[in-house]
């Protein structure tokens, strides 16, 4: 029977509606500061690296550590945040991390549905370990305590996807695309930030200060907290239609909106597959799975007949993305270190390297704007899998005349080119990857995969930039241009696009 006949709209039908308005300005700008401190976390380890290295005279190996774990504390908690959310929701979390570990929290990359019990709570226990975990390392009195303490920051930025998909859920299906490529410039600023934000305390005072620094933007998640309100999906999902009917009258009050007339359905009335764009992305999943209380039953469901393809491919798609991506970023930082010796073309003594280091830092960071700018172009135009396969050729382009050793200008301009490409797959994966999941099972499926992706984030420190630090730089380069050629083959296996889509709940 049709939604119209029995008198019913669906949430998605619902937020055409209402259409994207204020409501959905201030959750974008509350997830986007998410993302704003992830990207200024990450864009730490461009920095601090040579300086500790140089300060506790390190070896290359305890220093490529300092990214590494970084990333293995990232890949915990992705895969932690949403076994817990899809089974038992947000109203947990806090419990749980305060008496595992400390946990981090910014914007990412993988991309966990936001639809839990209490939402507040679980945002109130990611800013309170991220400002704690962040903040103490600026303290470390060793390269151990260091270590550990970022291992944490690290683990608590696993669960920084939190934010995208909890902004997706509030966004009308046909400009899904547009918004969420909008909520990505949020990292690019936070990167920016962080470029800038080193370039002016590091000559003057130290890396500590730039580390706490640093950590203030999760203070200011930590005082907003309480603003944050619950995902009308995962209500849905859960039956509880209305406390979502709710939500929606408050985004039709502020949007000044009418919603449709008809009653919300907590669930699709019936399943088909997806022929048009406009069908659900995925069959639903019986509301024996969902309801499963077991600590790994949703990750078990991503093997099921339905979503194993699916899940083994973002796998890969994320790993090589991430791979590529940070390998960009780090190997700026190496290319333009006093350090790095072997590459005297793009790099001088003295002052003049730390400005050189800054600058290009600055200069590439920059890069993502047009990037975003790019994707946010094509991922509604074209879909989902061109785009992110348009974007891999042009950023293989743009690396591979660094098989061999340029001139510090034309360096620079091929990273700016490169990283703005990267960026902008970056952008479409994160968007992507958690449209291809039922609600039930979107924050294992998507945080698994961002798990696997940090897999990739991790290698890149010890394997890629190690070989630039052992002068190496054709074999490093290789090994992203091998990431990207593997992960363009990847995206075209992907059974169908996403674009224009609904997402896919479960049905009773």
């Amino acid at each position: 029977m049709d939604h119209e006949d029995a008198g019913l709209y669906t949430l998605d039908e619902a937020l055409e509606t209402l259409g994207f308005g204020r409501f959905q300005v201030f959750v974008l700008a509350y997830a986007g500061f998410g993302w704003f401190a992830e990207a200024m976390e990450i864009m730490i380890l461009s920095f601090i690296g040579q300086t500790v290295k140089s300060e506790w005279q390190l070896s290359t190996n305890h220093e490529s550590m300092l990214s590494s774990i970084v990333f293995a504390g990232m890949l915990v908690g992705a895969y932690s945040w949403g076994i817990l959310s899809d089974n038992y929701g947000r109203r947990f979390l806090p419990y749980y991390f305060f008496l595992s570990a400390p946990f981090h929290a910014g914007g990412f990359q993988p991309c966990l549905t936001v639809a839990f019990g209490s939402i507040r709570k679980g945002f109130l226990a990611i800013a309170m370990v991220t400002s704690a975990a962040g903040l103490l390392s600026a303290f470390s009195p060793n390269y151990l305590s260091l270590v550990i303490l970022r291992g944490f920051v690290g683990f608590g930025l696993g669960g920084s996807s939190v934010f995208l998909s909890w902004f997706l859920e509030f966004v009308p299906p046909s400009s899904r695309g547009m918004w969420m490529v909008v909520f990505s410039t949020f990292w690019t600023f936070g990167s920016i930030f962080e470029a800038t934000l080193a370039w002016i305390v590091m000559p003057r005072l130290n890396w500590r200060w730039v580390l706490a620094f640093s950590a203030v933007p999760s203070f200011v998640l930590l005082f907003l907290y309480g603003v944050a309100p619950e995902s009308p999906r995962y209500l849905c999902m859960k039956g509880r239609t209305a406390d979502a009917f709710e939500i929606l009258e408050k985004i039709a009050s502020v949007n000044r909106a009418k919603l449709p007339a008809g009653s919300l359905a907590s669930s699709k009335v019936e399943e088909s597959a997806p022929s048009d764009e406009s069908s659900p992305l995925l069959p639903s999943l019986s509301t024996s799975s969902t309801q499963s209380k077991l600590g790994l039953s949703s990750f078990f469901m991503l093997f099921s007949p339905k979503l194993i393809r699916t899940t083994l491919l973002l796998w890969v798609l994320l790993f090589g993305d991430s791979f590529s991506y940070y390998g960009i970023i780090l190997i700026t930082s190496k290319l333009s270190s006093r350090e790095s010796g072997c590459f005297s073309t793009i790099q001088s003594s003295g002052d003049h390297q730390d400005y050189s280091l800054f600058a290009n830092a600055f200069i590439t960071s920059v890069a993502e704007l047009p990037g975003l700018f790019l994707s946010a172009t094509l991922v509604d135009r074209v879909g989902r899998k061109k785009s992110m396969t348009c974007l891999f050729i042009l950023a293989f382009l743009f690396l591979l005349p660094l098989l061999t050793h340029q001139s510090a200008l034309l360096t620079t301009c091929l990273l700016f080119g490169a990283r703005m490409n990267a960026m902008g797959t970056f952008t479409v994966a994160s968007i992507y990857a958690p449209e291809l999941y039922p609600t039930s099972v979107r924050t294992t499926g998507a945080g698994v995969a961002s798990a696997v992706g940090r897999i990739g984030g991790m290698v890149c420190p010890l394997v890629a930039v190690g070989l630039v630090n052992a002068c190496h730089q054709t074999a490093a380069i290789g090994l992203f241009l091998a990431a990207i050629v593997v992960s363009v083959i990847v995206i075209q296996l992907f059974p169908y696009d996403t674009k224009g889509r609904e997402l896919s709940d479960t049905t009773s």
